[in-house]
């Protein structure tokens, strides 16, 4: 019998089984902040000097040592203590080493309360570049961090607790562990407002608070959803007899007693799962008002509205790993023997991602921009902060799970596994829609500044209208929008139509003026004029794709 010619492995018993082609290799090594959008929002916007430490930080978040970090804080989940082996009550939450490495890594780099400390301008732009940097690899440590970041201009209600606490919250030294707060190197800080009976609406709040002779209060009640418990310090609002107020509660009280801080239990979260979220409850728990008494609402605001600030960097950043992911993956795999990236179907998918991506890096790093600017005593600026705020943290955060479900599609089945990466940046999509305040919420809140501030609205009109006449696309969505921002009975039917469309106009605006002509162009044709479908991908042939992908991480070759 004469020996077979035939190469194929069905007829080669020597041939190997597990050869592996045809797989993108993993997206590891690189740098995370090489990205145009990204570097030229840090640079428009007062930051350009962060540049080399933002590089640095980019190219950690995109090794494999935190990529690791990342997986294990997430597979191996905060847990509860509540008593020690003696029937103490100690109530602390134990954490994987990657979880406190993560969180190192965060303070260190000033991603939490170090802009306030920071006189140069820019700051906070700084900050939030480097936090949508970092985000990209772990989002659930950063609600910890975002917190600590958000308390301090709340705090300064309260000068004397301010001159106390402010130092070590700014501090870039991450020290965890309950103790003394004055004998630690760094605070971390958290926030209790919702109840089981209200949720958003505080008001319906019942936790008591009793004025004490020597100044301080004692509060009584249950808190709801409270993240990051193993923090130092905490705003809540409980009801004092003028009305609902605001209060520092810290788990350690100076003389290094424990504070009753009492955890229920830890949530079983759909996603974010790194981070611990608690039902606490308090009991003659010793606390400081923040603030007027009555004006709580009005005192927590600012670390709200800076909170907000990080949903919308959060969800900018979700939107960006989960796209880099895509474009990775589609550049290095062959279909029908044709790169992924090659096919126009393909190409139209992760193009219009890229658009969206682009719209939200841009309207974050803005919405940045103006809260360095406010807090230097920019009165335009305020103004802008207050509705943009409100207005990119509906819209951003709204669109991220689409955006990431698509992404996530562009890998088929690989995008499916654990192992890829994916279902974790999906579970953790719809969060940022539900943190401080879901979309109603916002939306809602947005009618309020429209009511109350008009300066706020007048500041959007200056912003939009900078682009003025450069797109008539742009021209004439803005022209009916106008039409639209008159409050009329109806206004909270339709308040999340009319937000939808102030997110678009905006962020057509800053296209329009930042973007390259084709990237602004795309944009305009689909967002605003409906020239597109309903679904990612959807975008006109007409469209320069080729352009809009050069700006998209991992998709260009």
């Amino acid at each position: 019998m004469t020996a077979t010619t035939d190469a194929s492995p069905l007829s080669n018993p020597t041939a190997r089984t597990h050869e592996v082609t045809n797989q993108p290799p993993p997206l590891t090594g690189h740098d995370v902040a090489e990205d145009p959008v990204l570097l030229e929002g840090l640079r428009r916007e007062g930051a350009g000097w962060y540049a080399e430490d933002l590089h640095r930080l980019g190219r950690l978040a995109g090794s494999e040592q935190v990529l690791r970090w990342a997986e294990e804080a997430n597979r191996h989940e905060p847990e509860l203590r509540t008593h020690d082996r003696y029937g103490n009550r100690i109530d602390e939450v134990d954490f994987h080493p990657s979880y406190h490495a993560l969180m190192d890594v965060a303070i260190r780099e000033g991603l939490g309360g170090a802009p306030w400390a920071d006189d140069r301008p820019g700051a906070h732009v700084a900050r939030a570049a480097g936090f949508m940097v970092w985000s990209s690899a772990e989002q659930g440590h950063g609600c910890p961090v975002s917190m600590t970041y958000a308390v301090v201009p709340a705090l300064r209600s309260a000068p004397e607790l301010a001159a106390v606490y402010e130092p070590l919250l700014t501090s870039r030294v991450y020290d965890p562990g309950l103790r003394a707060p004055g004998g630690k190197r760094g605070l971390l800080a958290g926030m209790g407002m919702t109840e089981k009976q209200g949720g958003t609406d505080v008001r319906a709040n019942t936790t008591a608070a009793t004025a004490q002779p020597d100044g301080s209060w004692r509060l009584r009640g249950h808190k709801w959803f409270t993240s990051a418990p193993m923090n130092d310090l905490f705003l809540v609002l409980a009801q004092a007899p003028g009305g609902l107020s605001c209060f520092l509660v810290p788990r350690v009280l100076p003389d290094g007693s424990r504070n009753t801080f009492r955890i229920q239990r830890l949530k079983d979260k759909l996603g974010n799962r790194s981070n611990a979220s608690s039902e606490p409850e308090f009991d003659d728990t010793v606390a400081w008002l923040v603030g007027r008494e009555g004006q709580g609402v009005r005192t927590i605001i600012d670390m709200v509205t800076m909170t907000r600030l990080d949903c919308i960097l959060g969800s900018a950043s979700g939107t960006r790993a989960a796209l880099a992911q895509a474009a990775h993956h589609v550049r290095h795999r062959a279909v029908f023997g044709t790169k992924l990236i090659d096919q126009p179907l393909m190409r139209n998918v992760i193009a219009d991602l890229g658009l969206e991506s682009e719209a939200a890096t841009t309207l974050a790093l803005r919405v940045a921009g103006a809260a360095d600017r406010a807090q230097r005593g920019d009165a335009q600026e305020r103004a802008f902060l207050r509705l943009a705020t409100a207005v990119g943290k509906y819209w951003v955060c709204k669109r991220q799970p689409a955006a990431v479900a698509e992404a996530l599609e562009c890998l088929g089945g690989n995008g499916y596994d654990e192992a890829s990466g994916m279902p974790r940046l999906y579970r953790e999509a719809p969060l940022n829609g539900i943190w401080e305040g879901s979309g109603n919420v916002n939306a809602l809140d947005v009618l309020r500044a429209l009511a109350r501030e008009p300066e706020s609205l007048e500041a959007f009109r200056a912003e939009v209208e900078a682009a003025a006449g450069a797109d008539a696309r742009l021209d004439e969505a803005w022209r009916k929008l106008r039409g639209e921002l008159v409050l009329t009975a109806d206004a909270e039917l339709r308040a999340r139509r009319l937000v939808e469309r102030l997110a678009l106009v905006l962020q057509g605006s800053l296209l329009v003026r930042h973007a390259p002509p084709a990237v602004a162009d795309a944009f305009c044709a689909s967002r605003l004029a409906g020239d597109t479908g309903f679904a990612f991908g959807t975008l006109s042939p007409a469209a320069d794709l080729a352009t809009i992908l050069s700006r998209v991480p991992g998709a260009a070759h």
